[in-house]
C-alpha cells in the first residue's frame, strides 16, 4: 500500500471534515518556472520605534501600549466582527443574510520584536499558552460568544501586516464552516464508538510511525494522512481533551515543547523564518455537551520546494478539491530530519 501511495495518483479522506484531497506524488519532480517569493533575511531589532505592537508605542488608534514584559492582549483596532452589531436578517427568496456578532483580539507573544515562537524559550511559549487559555475561558463565557478561534499568521507571504510576533483571537456567535464539519464528524464517531475520533486516529498513527515528527508524554506532532499543504502538521494531545482549558501545568509545558520543536524544525527546513498559518480547533463555547471534541492545533505552511517557491491554491483546487504533490509521509520525514 505504501508503495502505491508514493508512486501513483490517489485521493485521501479527511476524517475530521469529511472531504477528500487529491495526491499526485509523480508531479513533485516537475520543473518550476513560476513565481518565486522574496524572503527577508533582515535581522529585526528587539524594539522597533515604528512598530504598532511594541511595548510603549502608540497604535494607529491612538492608544498607547503598556510597557509589557510577557504577552500583551488588546481588542483589535480593526476588528472583523463587531460586538455591538444589531440583530437583523435578510430572507428574500434565494438571498439570505444574518447578523453576526463577535469580539476580536490581538495577542502579542513577547515584547521582543525580533523573536518568533521558534526563537522563544519553551517556558515563554508556555506563557503564551496560558494567555490563550485565559482568553478562551473569558471570551467563551461572554454572553453571545459560541466559538473562540485562536490563530497566527506568520510571515508576509501569509498576509501578515506586522512582523512583530503575534496572533489573533476571533470570537463569534455562530460556528465557522470548518468547525461545523469537524463538530458533526466528531459527534457522529463519538456517538457510535464512545471515544474520540481524533484519539482513535492518533493511536493508529503512533502504531504506524510513518507520519510522526515528534512526541512526548502528552503530545504528538504529525503530518496528517490527509494533509493539504506541502508541510502541513498537527499537534494534538494523546489523551482525550475537549479544549486547552483541560491542560495541567505539566501538559502546558509539554504543549509548549511540541510547538517549539515544530517551529524550530520548520525554520531549519529551508533555512528561513518559515511562514505559516496556525490555528487551534477546540470545543465550542455554546453551553452544549461537547464531550465529542478532541482539540488540536494545525499548521498550514505555504512553502513548496524552497524558501521562495510557494504552493498556490488555484485552478483545480479552486474548482475541484485540494491537491498536493509531496506525500504526507515524505513531508513528515523531511521535517523530522530537522528536529534536533
Amino acid at each position: 500500500m505504501t508503495t502505491h501511495l508514493e508512486d501513483y495518483s490517489h485521493k485521501r479522506f479527511n476524517i475530521l471534515i469529511g472531504e477528500w484531497v487529491l495526491v499526485s506524488p509523480h508531479r513533485a519532480k516537475r520543473p518550476w518556472q513560476g513565481q518565486e517569493e522574496t524572503i527577508s533575511y533582515e535581522k529585526r531589532p528587539s524594539h522597533d520605534e515604528k512598530c504598532f505592537l511594541c511595548a510603549g508605542n502608540t497604535r494607529i488608534s491612538g492608544d498607547v501600549n503598556p510597557d509589557y514584559k510577557g504577552s500583551f492582549v488588546f481588542t483589535n483596532d480593526f476588528a472583523a466582527l463587531q460586538k455591538d452589531s444589531p440583530d437583523f436578517s435578510v430572507n428574500d427568496g434565494l438571498l439570505k443574510a444574518e447578523s453576526e456578532k463577535g469580539i476580536c483580539k490581538v495577542v502579542c507573544f513577547s515584547p521582543d520584536h525580533s523573536k518568533s515562537l521558534a526563537e522563544m524559550s519553551t517556558e515563554n511559549v508556555r506563557k503564551v499558552i496560558v494567555t490563550w487559555i485565559q482568553e478562551y475561558n473569558e471570551l467563551g463565557n461572554t454572553e453571545g460568544i459560541n466559538y473562540v478561534q485562536i490563530f497566527e499568521n506568520k510571515g508576509a507571504v501569509m498576509g501578515c501586516s506586522n512582523p512583530h510576533p503575534h496572533g489573533q483571537i476571533w470570537t463569534q456567535s455562530s460556528l465557522p464552516n470548518k468547525v461545523v464539519k469537524k463538530d458533526i464528524n466528531q459527534r457522529n464517531y463519538f456517538s457510535e464508538n464512545k471515544k474520540s475520533l481524533l484519539g482513535s486516529y492518533i493511536t493508529q498513527e503512533l502504531e504506524a510511525k510513518e507520519r510522526i515528527i515528534f512526541e512526548n508524554n502528552s503530545f504528538v506532532v504529525l503530518v496528517p494522512f490527509w494533509a493539504v499543504w506541502p508541510f502541513e502538521a498537527m499537534i494534538a494531545p494523546k489523551k482525550h481533551q475537549t479544549s486547552i482549558s483541560d491542560l495541567s501545568e505539566e501538559e502546558q509545558l509539554a504543549y509548549a515543547e511540541a510547538i517549539s520543536i515544530l517551529t524550530k524544525a520548520y525554520d531549519k527546513l529551508f533555512n528561513c523564518s518559515f511562514p505559516y498559518s496556525s490555528g487551534i480547533h477546540q470545543a465550542p463555547t455554546n453551553g452544549e455537551n461537547n464531550d465529542h471534541w478532541h482539540w488540536h492545533m494545525s499548521f498550514y505552511p505555504p512553502l513548496l520546494r524552497s524558501a521562495t517557491v510557494k504552493k498556490f491554491m488555484v485552478g483545480y483546487e479552486m474548482f475541484g478539491s485540494p491537491q498536493r504533490d509531496i506525500t504526507a509521509e515524505t513531508a513528515a520525514q523531511r521535517i523530522k530530519q530537522c528536529v534536533s
